[in-house]
């Protein structure tokens, strides 16, 4: 199966799982697609949205299409790191002896719904630090491996901020996401009602499974970058650093502290996998722009001049994005575009990846399992 043939492969696939999800879900379409990209790019997702929009539902409903088994840790402020992620217990074996035995906490699960993370103590916000990063747990010096693909959802409210503890930037970044959860129109709040009065119980069926998102993941990684678009993603990137010389007049104007190296890394890890999704074989440039809204959101603080000229930090890094355009020499890329002017060929095979410089040997590629083939 050719390179082409495989795209467009992944992206039936991840159709049939967008249509299963709207079968629970209403609306929300951006937001399913970025989660989506996250799990199969092995990232986690940070959801802001008031209460009661779905956020809850979709998680669920991605157990079930997925076939993965779903786990919810309600966060509040007595929550004991212990409570997330397991601790040792002593029992008793049929011969009497007293035996300390690791009782697994809800963490070990494929999908980790980490409900309002916030309302936890930064005590308890740092037990999800190692497994967020490494997937794996850490319970008196032995460590355990978190079961693959695993994906952490966690939710926070933007309105009700008593009680709360703001999440710690090193935790921040460990999201490869943050998404803004809008509450619906008047017809989708019409559908929502029309369809929790006949159930409340998700409906969705599996299309995949754990082992298929594995092998989606595989082919994902194969996905060659153009040198000139990974420059231009890594370019963007440090355009959110005011301190340094070339950042731009965006920056020096209105950021306080930049992105750290991870945005980066999630930015052409995620583009991979929305090319794929789109059919395509390649990333183009305007891959790099949708996702850095989501990618570069949470990472970067605006300063008090954004502030002052009500600026949000979407509006920073909508100019952060022409400025980039602009230094390019294309002018400003439409973000919504699926295939930009100045894109890579539609197709491009790992050998001409190879011949432009671009980090993908041919072998490798032409040994990757076809995840198709099952379906």
């Amino acid at each position: 199966m050719d390179n082409k043939a495989q795209a467009e492969n992944f992206s039936r696939s991840v159709a049939k799982i967008k249509e299963e999800i709207k079968k629970d879900l209403v609306g929300q379409d951006d937001i399913v697609n970025n989660v989506i990209i996250a799990i199969i790019a092995g990232g986690n997702v940070l959801l802001e949205g008031v209460p009661g929009v779905g956020k809850t539902r979709l998680v669920r409903t991605l157990g079930k299409t997925l076939k993965l088994p779903f786990s919810r840790i309600q966060f509040t402020p007595d929550l004991m790191p212990s409570d997330v992620t397991g601790t040792n217990i002593i029992e008793k074996d049929a011969d009497g002896r007293m035996n300390t035995v690791f009782q697994k906490g809800p963490i070990f699960a494929n999908l980790v719904l980490a409900d309002e993370i916030n309302r936890a103590t930064p005590k308890t916000q740092s037990a999800m630090l190692e497994v967020m990063q490494e997937h794996r747990v850490t319970v008196a010096n032995k460590t355990y491996s978190i079961a693959e693909p695993f994906f952490v959802l966690a939710t926070q409210n933007p309105i009700e901020q008593d009680g709360t503890y703001p999440l710690p930037e090193a935790q921040m970044d460990r999201f490869m996401f943050k998404l803004l959860v809008g509450f619906p129109s008047v017809k989708e709040l019409a559908d929502i009602v029309s369809m929790t009065q006949i159930t409340m119980e998700e409906t969705a069926d599996s299309v995949v499974d754990g082992a298929t998102i594995l092998e989606m993941r595989e082919l994902a990684k194969t996905v060659p970058v153009a040198p000139d678009v990974l420059y231009y993603a890594m370019r963007l990137v440090a355009r959110t650093h005011p301190e340094l010389g070339d950042s731009g007049e965006t920056a020096k104007k209105y950021v306080k502290y930049g992105c750290s190296p991870r945005a980066g890394q999630a930015l052409i890890t995620a583009a991979k996998v929305r090319a794929l999704i789109d059919g395509r074989y390649n990333v183009a440039y305007g891959d790099i722009d949708a996702l850095a809204y989501p990618v570069l959101r949470h990472r970067m603080k605006i300063n008090y001049t954004a502030i002052n000229e009500r600026l949000t930090v979407d509006d920073v890094i909508a100019r952060l994005i022409a400025e980039n355009a602009k230094e390019k020499g294309t002018g400003k890329l439409d973000a919504d575009a699926e295939k930009p002017a100045a894109v890579v060929t539609d197709t491009v095979d790992a050998e001409s990846a190879v011949a432009d410089g671009v980090a993908a040997e041919s072998g490798d590629v032409k040994k990757k399992k076809k995840f198709g083939k099952k379906n």
